[in-house]
């Protein structure tokens, strides 16, 4: 599958740097565009775009978001912002900054460049679902007091902006509601679970499932989420989301944990811990809407992608 081309683009990524920028960066040069990545290097690195640095197409700039940045482009995707809940926790305020002033400026640098412009947004908008699959008309189930608020809140807030902006000034947005995803270049100390399980099974510790490993995630590989999130980016001006991108395929955390201890060979045991306050009990997207109108479903199986991923952190982390 591969998005519609457009030719001579240049192109702003902010946190283009991360684990999701990084790919992005990649996949966008890799059809000819021009990419400048703006990062402030807090959750993302420069290994995860060293290999692109020597790329006459690739400019990389060391900047927060939450300051306005004067480029020239054409189109930009807003992925800036930390995303695991080790990192947005570690500093809410600036979490919350993160999403809402850096959502600010980057609409006020569209709108001033008449520019298309992607925020990536994320499933937890849908906080602690009454509703499964969660579909994009549902408004959500989230705690705005609570210690994941930070993020989920100035999510929500940037959509927000994105709408008010595209309903009064006109600006062609997109809203995408991204759900797990995972693939190389995850952090390997960021908490989320797919890492978390590699780096415990590659070391034969023990395996941390919170409460009895019931509640569920779906999973989905990185190629699939960059593939759906370009192709969101080239729809027609109409499209303006939200629309969910994730794999439908739904796994307990018991589940994920056999397999991973299974893939890796490891002598890993599984470890009961407390339930974190506002854990999703299930989390699994509708993509009645991205099949629809971007043609796009992921194609990549949970255990190809662990796989690929293992590979990944064990080559990185271990060997």
């Amino acid at each position: 599958m591969t998005a519609t081309r457009s030719y001579n683009r240049r192109v702003l990524v902010t946190g283009g740097a991360g684990f999701l920028g990084s790919h992005l960066c990649e996949r966008l040069l890799a059809r000819g565009d021009e990419v400048v990545c703006a990062d402030n290097y807090f959750t993302g690195s420069r290994s995860n775009i060293a290999h692109l640095l020597g790329h006459p197409n690739f400019e990389a700039i060391r900047h927060d978001v939450t300051f306005p940045l004067y480029v020239e482009v054409d189109q930009i995707y807003n992925l800036a912002c930390p995303a695991s809940p080790v990192h947005y926790q570690h500093d809410p305020v600036q979490t919350t900054k993160t999403s809402v002033h850096g959502a600010i400026n980057m609409l006020g640098l569209a709108k001033r460049l008449n520019a298309r412009i992607l925020q990536a947004s994320t499933s937890e908008v849908y906080g602690d679902p009454a509703i499964h699959p969660q579909p994009e008309e549902y408004w959500g189930n989230v705690n705005p007091i609570g210690p994941r608020s930070c993020y989920d809140e100035g999510k929500r807030c940037a959509e927000t902006l994105f709408f008010d902006y595209h309903r009064q000034h006109r600006l062609a947005i997109k809203v995408m509601r991204i759900f797990n995803t995972y693939g190389p270049r995850m952090h390997p100390n960021d908490g989320r679970v797919v890492s978390n399980f590699i780096m415990q099974a590659l070391r034969n510790e023990p395996i941390t499932v919170y409460g009895q490993g019931q509640q569920t995630r779906s999973f989905c590989y990185v190629d699939d989420l960059i593939e759906g999130m370009i192709r969101l980016m080239d729809s027609p001006d109409e499209v303006t989301g939200p629309v969910n991108v994730g794999n439908p395929g739904e796994f307990t955390m018991l589940e994920l944990a056999e397999q991973v201890i299974a893939l890796t060979g490891s002598r890993s045991m599984v470890e009961h811990r407390p339930l974190p306050q506002d854990d999703p009990k299930q989390r699994r997207p509708d993509i009645t809407k991205a099949k629809a109108l971007l043609g796009w479903e992921p194609t990549v199986s949970l255990r190809d992608g662990l796989e690929r991923t293992i590979g990944y952190f064990r080559q990185r982390f271990i060997d």
